[in-house]
């Protein structure tokens, strides 16, 4: 490493930017937003013209692909990522670091997009912990030099190094709150089942009984406010079995598709303010549950309506978001419509990759189905899957 007085200059910034975004990601709690700032900060760091980073999804692509360096209009034209296959998808099996002078002579590189822009020299750093890629950070087209050099992937790896703990740390507290949601919904439905049930249930046979001895009382307004009483105690039970029901985990092999979107919908109208309307319409026997079971379809279909709607609470800011589900035989179409802001579908794509709009549409194409989104700022967003019909 050069001693010059410039060079220890250029490495005390380059240190001191480096610290500053460690200390930025340790404030973060989010993973996705721990991932835009390690993709700006190893594009800053390495002069990169150009920076993805991606999440394995354990089957050889990607859950997440963020992008940096890339214009609307140019994104507009490329369409579609080569996410699950040439030297991108084949680096989430590379445990260390490559730099290629010009990634096009590599044998792996290969199916890019025809309007993709041109890429020459290549960074790839794989950010680690527990021996496992939990990301991988690809830069390339070094600004001011024909190739990144040894500085340049030490810098990178230094930053990969510490966002692991940041990512991993986002990661485990995003899980930690998914479960904990989902533990307390065990538990109160545990504590109504066993305590508040059973009195209620005590509460209905006490009023019959009180009733029947107090059937021949002289005043017949003791008889009409007993047999009222027993109609509310029977009435509370009956909501109180429904509740227990709706806070158990969805689980498709015991529910069906059907039932455990009910159930995943009447959950999210008592979490968010938000009304959500579910309108279901079965055509023929299904079975039971009402449609597919615990098969491929069923299970594709929840996952796809539970990240439209999410989708729908968390960024639209709607006044109502609808859900329809139609099942006939193993044919499924499901809408999930919002009256919220909209967006702008390319933009979108564009800067994150996201919404799981990618992953929606990967699962629809699975299924041997399709699924269309149809938004535009300030016209609320329509999502229709179809799948199962052939």
């Amino acid at each position: 490493m050069s001693t010059e007085p410039g060079a220890a200059l250029e490495d005390s910034a380059t240190l001191r930017r480096l610290l500053d975004v460690v200390a930025r990601l340790g404030a973060q709690r989010r993973s996705e937003p721990v991932l835009r700032a390690i993709l700006e900060a190893a594009r800053d760091l390495a002069a990169a013209r150009y920076a993805a980073i991606g999440v394995p999804d354990g089957d050889g692509g990607f859950a997440l692909f963020l992008t940096s360096g890339v214009d609307a209009a140019t994104w507009d034209r490329i369409g579609a990522l080569p996410r699950t296959h040439g030297l991108l998808g084949a680096l989430l099996e590379e445990t260390s670091a490559i730099r290629l002078a010009d990634i096009r002579a590599d044998p792996r590189f290969w199916g890019y997009p025809p309007a993709h822009p041109a890429m020459s020299s290549f960074l790839g750093v794989p950010i680690m912990a527990g021996g496992e890629i939990v990301a991988e950070l690809y830069l390339a087209n070094k600004i001011g030099a024909a190739v990144f050099g040894e500085d340049d992937q030490r810098v990178v790896e230094t930053l990969a190094g510490h966002a692991a703990l940041a990512l991993v740390t986002a990661q485990h507290q995003e899980r930690l709150r998914e479960l904990s949601v989902v533990a307390e919904r065990t538990r109160i439905a545990r504590d109504l089942h066993d305590s508040v049930t059973q009195t209620m249930f005590s509460l209905s046979l006490a009023a019959e009984t009180t009733a029947t001895l107090a059937g021949a009382s002289t005043d017949p307004r003791v008889s009409e406010q007993l047999g009222r009483v027993r109609e509310l105690a029977t009435q509370a039970l009956d909501e109180l079995h429904a509740l227990v029901e709706v806070l158990r985990p969805p689980d498709l092999d015991r529910d069906g598709l059907v039932d455990a979107l009910r159930k995943r919908v009447a959950l999210l109208r008592a979490v968010h303010d938000v009304p959500v309307e579910l309108d279901v319409r079965v055509i023929g026997s299904t079975g039971a549950g009402a449609g597919p079971g615990a098969g491929p379809v069923a299970a594709e279909v929840l996952k796809v309506a539970n990240e439209a709607i999410a989708n729908a609470l968390r960024h639209a800011a709607p006044s109502l978001v609808r859900v329809e589900l139609e099942v006939d035989g193993e044919a499924v179409r499901l809408r999930v419509s919002d009256d919220g802001t909209g967006f702008d579908l390319a933009e979108t794509v564009r800067s994150t990759r996201r919404l799981g709009l990618v992953g929606m549409r990967e699962r629809a194409a699975a299924l041997g189905g399709s699924l269309r989104v149809d938004t535009a700022p300030g016209a609320g967003t329509t999502v229709v899957l179809e799948a199962g019909g052939g």
